[in-house]
């Protein structure tokens, strides 16, 4: 390659000199990379005489093979510029996190970074969705996992709407477990139920199993509509609470050994770093 990029240095100059000027060489270093060049080809590129140097018929035949592939070299690295420029950063993640956390901080990303596009990948099988430049999950950080970083650590409370919270007075652990409950059914390691929430309060008696889903959502619009208590996790329900629309049956909180976690794809592009670090810039600041 050294000695393509000498002889097609020189070939559009036709002068060893002006080649050497343009690839910060010596004239020397240009002569003997086209002799080298010459010496495998077994053919002469130039003709050399007193006033510089000629192409041969060989060497312009060269020449013109040369810069049409290194045009094209040119048009493939410029395409790929531009598609770096323009895919879009993925972003793995649980229905619940995306719905409650993930969308309304990424409408005011987009505010100071219009230019650069975010498709959320959302999964709710456990699994991180493979390839994502960025990952969301819930888990306990593992030594050794990468760009993995803290990105929420939340306490949980048991929350209900006001006119459920009204009609179901609690004022102990024992009052609370007998009332209807929605237990959300999660595939995700780790994510504490009922079962664990109250075992962390010291309660292990008997549970209400009145209702059951899959969704933590829905989840939570059961609970707005007055069919039971719900664990809320406080920072992605704080809407919920602030608007008025779940309220805390009692003041207990369990603080789990899980955070939300984000990992950076150590083969992301820059742009999913700008992205990544934003996320953790925003989470810190609530």
């Amino acid at each position: 390659m050294n000695a393509l990029v000498a002889f097609d240095a020189a070939a559009r100059h036709v002068s060893f000199k002006a080649a050497a000027r343009e690839l910060n060489v010596t004239p020397a270093a240009i002569s003997h990379q086209v002799k080298a060049l010459e010496a495998e080809l077994q053919c002469a590129l130039f003709q050399r005489h007193h006033r510089g140097v000629a192409l041969t018929e060989t060497g312009a035949y060269l020449r013109i093979a040369l810069q049409t592939g290194f045009e094209a070299i040119g048009d493939a690295v410029a395409q790929l510029k531009r598609r770096a420029n323009t895919t879009a950063v993925t972003i793995g993640v649980t229905t619940a996190v995306s719905s409650l956390w993930l969308t309304p901080k990424l409408a005011q990303f987009w505010k100071a970074h219009g230019d650069i596009s975010v498709a959320q990948i959302v999964d709710d099988t456990g699994d991180a969705p493979l390839g994502c430049d960025i990952s969301i999950s819930y888990g306990i950080a593992a030594k050794g996992a990468g760009d993995r970083r803290v990105l929420l650590h939340d306490t949980i409370m048991a929350l209900a709407s006001p006119r459920f919270a009204a009609a179901h007075p609690v004022a102990r652990l024992d009052d609370l477990a007998r009332l209807p409950l929605i237990h959300f059914q999660s595939n995700v390691a780790g994510w504490t139920d009922w079962r664990d929430w109250f075992r962390a309060l010291g309660y292990d008696g008997p549970l209400n199993n009145s209702h059951r889903v899959n969704n933590y959502i829905i989840a939570l619009q059961a609970a707005c509509d007055d069919m039971g208590a719900v664990l809320g996790w406080v920072g992605l329900t704080r809407s919920y609470i602030d608007a008025g629309q779940l309220v805390p049956l009692l003041p207990d909180q369990v603080e789990p050994q899980e955070d939300f976690q984000i990992t950076l794809n150590r083969h992301a592009p820059a742009r999913a770093r700008l992205v990544h670090n934003w996320l953790l810039g925003a989470a810190r600041s609530v």
